[in-house]
């Protein structure tokens, strides 16, 4: 990934791994920085995520012929998210949206905002709308929950229970950060979404995953609304079965040094290291209070009580999704 953050200059900056290349880990301090934005305090850079936009007057009908959320009369200002699944009901983008009024802006994974943007434009038929990538003029940032930091005026914001998400001009992204730092690394907000079971895209999701394995049901899936592309999978699982895997939230052993990655295998602890796979860990972190914590994806049958192992790390868990 060639692009890098203007604030990856900033003192104590370390870059961040995959897939948040191109913006700041942490500068420093990791808990500090927790604590900062659990406190409402300090701003995160992620400015390398997608900027679509998508305007006309039929933008809202459309998209609520193509994604999982009921969008067509979303008012202006109202945060929302929402998925486009395959056919098959599997996961392919995860859209984080608010319409301004004449225009919706959504942002998303770093460098999915291509094949979205394809996927968009081959079904625009006779529908008035226009598709933007607007990733090089607009950066995203992040204020946390309790943020008493004003965005420019006019700038387009998402209002959520976990923050707001800022739309801004690229050219500001310097300037708002040193009027609303400190600047926060993507690692403690990425511990603090851990902490919340928020899934996220890449990382709680593979090539076969279902919304109701990650709790997408309900905050990005809206079961009453008209059809879209995988519609039927969606139905059939919420009214006559489960789904085959389920998200869980892991407290980890914190006398561990390491931590177990992404892909980590997740087994029952009674059965050791070499008992059968389970599932594996999707997200891990070093929560500020919690201590060392993950998601992971398991086998919907993996009793709810089950101590479990996460690689050589003990770990006791909490549902996030019902068996």
């Amino acid at each position: 990934m060639s692009y890098k953050s203007p604030l990856l200059s900033l003192p104590g900056a370390v870059p961040a791994e995959a897939p948040d290349e191109g913006v700041a880990a942490h500068y420093g301090d990791l808990f500090r920085e927790q604590r900062t934005l659990a406190d409402g305090g300090g701003l995160v850079d992620l400015s390398h995520r997608g900027v679509v936009t998508v305007t006309g007057e039929d933008r809202l009908s459309w998209l609520h012929l193509l994604l999982t959320q009921h969008v067509s009369e979303l008012e202006p200002g109202l945060a929302t998210e929402a998925l486009v699944l395959s056919a098959h009901g599997h996961v392919e983008h995860a859209l984080y949206l608010v319409d301004d009024g004449s225009t919706v802006w959504a942002h998303v994974e770093p460098g999915t905002q291509g094949a979205l943007i394809e996927y968009l434009e081959s079904m625009k038929f006779f529908y008035r709308v226009e598709v933007t990538d607007a990733t090089a003029e607009y950066a995203v940032v992040h204020l946390p929950a309790g943020s008493i930091a004003e965005p420019p005026e006019g700038t387009v914001v998402r209002e959520t229970p976990y923050g707001r998400d800022v739309f801004l001009p690229r050219g500001e992204l310097e300037p708002f950060a040193a009027a609303h730092g400190p600047a926060v690394g993507v690692l403690a907000l990425e511990a603090l979404r851990v902490e919340a079971h928020r899934p996220r895209l890449g990382l709680e999701t593979d090539h076969r995953t279902i919304p109701h394995e990650v709790s997408w049901i309900g905050s990005a899936v809206h079961l009453e609304k008209g059809c879209y592309r995988g519609q039927e999978t969606v139905a059939r699982v919420h009214n006559l079965g489960k789904p085959p895997r389920r998200l869980v939230f892991l407290h980890l052993d914190g006398s561990e040094v390491h931590l177990p990655g992404p892909g980590t295998p997740v087994r029952l602890a009674k059965d050791g290291e070499e008992g059968r796979q389970l599932g594996f860990v999707t997200t891990s972190a070093r929560h500020h209070e919690l201590g060392p914590i993950a998601l992971a994806l398991v086998k919907r049958n993996v009793p709810v009580d089950a101590e479990l192992l996460a690689g050589d790390t003990a770990a006791a868990q909490e549902t996030v999704v019902e068996p």
